[in-house]
C-alpha cells in the first residue's frame, strides 16, 4: 500500500525547459556561443545545471570556472522566473489537487535551486499542495544521487517502499530507483528519448500516472 508521491518539477510539473534554454542563451552571449533549442533542450533535460555548464566549457575550451557559470545561469534564472512563469504539464494541477484530496502524503524533490522552483510555486498558487520540499539547496548530493529522495523520506516518516515517485528524465529516476522507490516515468518532449528503463511504469501524462498510482491502491 503506497503511503507517499514524490514528484519531480521541472519537466514533470512544468514545461521549464525552453525557459532554462532562454537564459543559458542570455549567460552565453559574451562567450559567443548559441545552441540550437531542440539540441540543447535534448543535451542537457534533466542534468544539474553544474554538469551543464562543464560540458559547455569542455566543448568551447572555455576558462571560466563551472561553477562559476552554473551560478550565473541559475541568478539569472531566479530573477527571470519571477516575471515568466513557465508553463504547466498537462493535469499538473489536478493531480495534486487528486492527490492531496487522498490519503497520500505528498512531497516535491527538484534538481533545481531553492530560489529557482519556489517563484514557480507561488505563482501557480501550489506551495500548499506538498508537505515537504526538497531542492538541491537541501543536500549535498543532487539527482542522480538518491539523497534527494531519501531526505524527503526521512522528512516525510516513510519508508521507501511505501513511496512512488514521478519523474521524466534518466536522471530523476536514477535517484528515485536508488532511493529505494517505486518510480514512474512521464517523459516530456525533451525526454522522451532518454533511456527510461529505470522506471516500473512509463505514463503518456500525469493524469495516466495518477491512475495507475490509484490502481496500486485498490
Amino acid at each position: 500500500m503506497l503511503k507517499a508521491v514524490l514528484f519531480d518539477c521541472d519537466g514533470t510539473l512544468v514545461d521549464s525547459e525552453s525557459l532554462h534554454y532562454q537564459c543559458w542563451q542570455h549567460i552565453l552571449v559574451p562567450y559567443n556561443i548559441a545552441y540550437d533549442e531542440g539540441h540543447f533542450c535534448h543535451l542537457f533535460s534533466g542534468k544539474p545545471t553544474l554538469e551543464a555548464a562543464q560540458f559547455i566549457i569542455d566543448e568551447h575550451g572555455l576558462t571560466v570556472d563551472a561553477k562559476a557559470l552554473a551560478g550565473q545561469k541559475n541568478d539569472y534564472f531566479a530573477d527571470y522566473v519571477q516575471n515568466h512563469l513557465p508553463p504547466l504539464l498537462p493535469y499538473a494541477k489536478e493531480v495534486l489537487s487528486l492527490a492531496k484530496q487522498s490519503s497520500l502524503q505528498v512531497a516535491l524533490v527538484t534538481g533545481s535551486a531553492r530560489a529557482e522552483v519556489m517563484p514557480i510555486l507561488a505563482g501557480y498558487q501550489l506551495l500548499d499542495y506538498f508537505e515537504v520540499i526538497v531542492t538541491k539547496d537541501d543536500v549535498t548530493q543532487p539527482k542522480p544521487h538518491p539523497e534527494p529522495y531519501l531526505s524527503a523520506l526521512k522528512q516525510l516518516g516513510q519508508a521507501a517502499q511505501f513511496g512512488v515517485a514521478i519523474e521524466d528524465t534518466c536522471t530523476g529516476l536514477t535517484s528515485a530507483k536508488g532511493a529505494g522507490l517505486l518510480a514512474i516515468a512521464v517523459p516530456n518532449d525533451h525526454s522522451q528519448h532518454q533511456d527510461l528503463s529505470l522506471a516500473d511504469h512509463t505514463c503518456t501524462n500525469l493524469m495516466q500516472a495518477w491512475q495507475r498510482i490509484e490502481l496500486a491502491q485498490s
